[in-house]
């Protein structure tokens, strides 16, 4: 429990605390959370992208001091979405945590597509298959504090379960429409079991909800460009106080596409961004729309 001279501030999943009372862990042992650490990395997310609406003022705090950012997507059923990694990629470097790329389901289809999208950016990444073994994974994760987020259906907690047997996180099935159903409904940190002749900290992993939007309206329009490196060194030849939309007088990012240096898709996911946070997309439908010309531009 929490005591009552911390106020309203909020404890969640990652913070450092300290307690008084029966700190045993055992069964009916109470004791009081009395002071939280400060923190050193906050992973936030919204329910939409414009900050000038009730859902888009309301942020929600989705774990304290992560060192990495597991972005779990499936390459097929549900199919690959990277809008939705594109979010993912703009909050961690806005918190300051490193993103790993894991792609599931690797039995069903290649990555190229993926990683062929996020080429320029040198993305980690590993591929997880279900007869795989998970060495490559548990050697990212070993020493970090790693959240792992994801759509629901892309086996999330079927990877938290093969990474810690006795976790025992719900799993479930992906609908005929490809969407998956949501089965965790609390993050929780699970300390990872050491690896067999490997010394060292094993890490921790928190696995979340599945989450069907990732809103970024705590995130400044300028700090969106973080998640998009491959387009920044244009933005040096825009005009001052260039929006960088696709209306945009002079701006250098389409001659900077044009000429190859950037992928189309790439420029057209960060100006989806902008303009859902001016009010004019709903990062809650995203998830179900595609690009006509770009099969994983769906977030």
């Amino acid at each position: 429990m929490r005591a009552r001279e911390l106020g309203r501030k909020s404890v969640v999943v990652g913070d450092r605390v300290g307690l008084v009372g029966d700190t045993s862990g055992a069964a009916g042992a109470l004791a009081r959370i009395v002071r939280i650490a400060e923190r050193r990395s906050v992973l936030r997310r919204t329910a939409e992208d414009d900050a000038t609406t009730a859902e888009g003022r309301l942020e929600r705090v989705v774990v304290a001091n992560a060192d990495q950012l597991v972005i779990v997507s499936a390459l097929a059923d549900p199919p690959p979405r990277t809008g939705f990694i594109d979010r993912c990629l703009v909050a961690a470097y806005d918190a300051g945590i490193e993103p790993l790329l894991c792609l599931t389901k690797a039995d069903l289809a290649g990555p190229e597509q993926v990683l062929g999208y996020y080429t320029e950016l040198e993305l980690p990444y590993v591929l997880v298959r279900p007869d795989s073994d998970l060495d490559a994974l548990r050697a990212l994760l070993a020493g970090r504090v790693s959240v792992m987020v994801g759509h629901s259906g892309v086996g999330k907690s079927t990877l938290v379960n093969r990474l810690v047997p006795e976790a025992a996180r719900a799993v479930g099935v992906v609908s005929a429409i490809g969407r998956g159903r949501h089965t965790s409904t609390s993050a929780v940190a699970l300390r990872l079991p050491p690896a067999p002749g490997v010394d060292g900290d094993p890490g921790w992993i928190i696995d979340t909800p599945g989450v069907r939007s990732f809103g970024l309206a705590h995130v400044s329009a300028e700090s969106l460009l973080h998640g998009f490196a491959d387009l920044v060194e244009a933005t040096v030849d825009c005009p001052p106080n260039c929006p960088h939309t696709a209306d945009a007088a002079d701006c250098a990012l389409d001659a900077w596409v044009a000429a190859g240096k950037a992928d189309p898709r790439r420029l057209a996911s960060y100006r989806r961004l902008l303009s859902s946070r001016s009010g004019e997309g709903d990062p809650r439908g995203e998830a179900d729309q595609r690009n006509p010309g770009d099969p994983l531009a769906g977030s």
